[in-house]
Parts: structure tokens; sequence; C-alpha cells
């Protein structure tokens, strides 16, 4: 019997995006499942009835949520193509840094593009300061090629800039984050990643409705 492989996401979610490039990583083919946020449906509050958010990935009927919790099991389960480092104290600082760009560096970037709050500003400047540092020399920040923390901050490598742009205002720029903006040429001409991004300006004019409308 075949896998059956489906995403319950929103095309212009940063965290769905996450989990498209890793089914595409690993070469697993999927159905994908656009959801109304709006109006959430009843498979979605089914399959996630705790937090009620998207992603939700189903793999023969079984849901997984959360993000982070889905890229470590599509890396167990398809094992071709690893996003995740072998060795295993790799493997747990990866997962600290995916972490910190979820739990510190999102919440600064909301602070300072929603509230254009000074101090979100000043304390997302200095997480991606910190972020930055951790790249050193490297191309990707799982070395010669993508890994998790690359795929987790698709958050700062493409929807950023679409945000800042939507919000009028800056934080991350070439001047104050160069290796950041290399690794984000890098990063975007991935063949696997760039197939997977929605188109930008799809996505600016829907950051600019959202923004207006709060």
């Amino acid at each position: 019997m075949a896998e059956q492989v489906k995403l319950l996401g929103h095309w212009a979610s940063a965290f769905n995006c996450r989990v498209e490039i890793a089914l595409k990583w690993k070469g697993i083919e999927y159905e994908f499942i656009q959801q109304d946020l709006q109006n959430k449906s009843p498979l979605l509050l089914k399959c996630n009835p705790i937090h009620k958010k998207i992603p939700v990935l189903l793999h023969n009927g079984k849901p997984i949520c959360e993000s982070l919790v889905i890229l470590e099991y599509i890396d167990e389960t398809w094992k071709g193509n690893p996003i995740f480092p072998e060795d295993p104290h790799e493997r747990a600082i990866a997962r600290f840094w995916a972490n910190f760009i979820d739990e510190k560096c999102l919440p600064a970037i909301k602070k300072a593009c929603f509230t254009k709050d000074d101090k979100g500003i000043e304390e997302t400047i200095e997480l991606l300061k910190t972020l930055e540092a951790q790249l050193n020399d490297k191309k990707f920040f799982g070395g010669d090629s993508v890994g998790l923390v690359d795929i987790v901050a698709n958050l700062i490598g493409y929807w950023l800039g679409v945000i800042q742009e939507a919000v009028g205002v800056e934080v991350l720029t070439k001047e104050k984050f160069p290796r950041l903006y290399k690794w984000i040429e890098e990063y975007v001409s991935c063949s696997v990643i760039k197939e997977h991004l929605p188109p930008r300006e799809k996505l600016l004019a829907f950051a600019k409705a959202n923004y207006n409308n709060q």
C-alpha cells in the first residue's frame, strides 16, 4: 500500500513553507490542503485540537503538529537527504538554534515590525547579530548544504524582507548584516528552496493587506 502524505497549511505561512521544503528535499510526494485561517476546517480542528494551527502533516492518517516537530518526524521517517546533522552534539546544537529563531527572534520581529517599537527594533537587531555570528564563514548554517537551521530561518531569509517592505520598518539590511545577506542570496538561489517559496509580489500584497487590517 502506497504511503499517504497530506499537508494542511496556508500558502503564505513561513511555517508551512518549512514543511514543504523538507518534503521536497526528501523527494516525498504529498497532497497540499489549503486552509482558510479565518474559518478553520473541521479536519484541521480535529487534527490539531490543542493549538488549532497549521501546519499539520498527515502521514497515513496520523497527524503530526508544530513545524519543528514535523521537520524532525520527516527526517526520522525518510532517511535520504538528511536535514538534521548525524552527530548527536551537532544535532542538539541545530535544535538549539532552531528554537532560538522561533522563541527569541520571531516574537522580537513581530514586535519590531507590527508595533514599530524602538526597543523591539533594537532587540531584533541584537538577536540577528547573534544569529549571524553562527554563520562564521559557512555557506549555510548547516555547513556546505542546507540543514535544519536554514529551513527554520526562512522566516528571516525570505519573509522578513517582505514584511519590512509591507510595514515600512528596517531591521535587516545588507550594511548591518553582510553575512546574513550572503546567506540569504545562497539560500533563495538553492533550487529546492527557490521553487517552493511563494511569489514575492503575491506575498507582499498579502502582508500589506493583513497589516492594514490590524
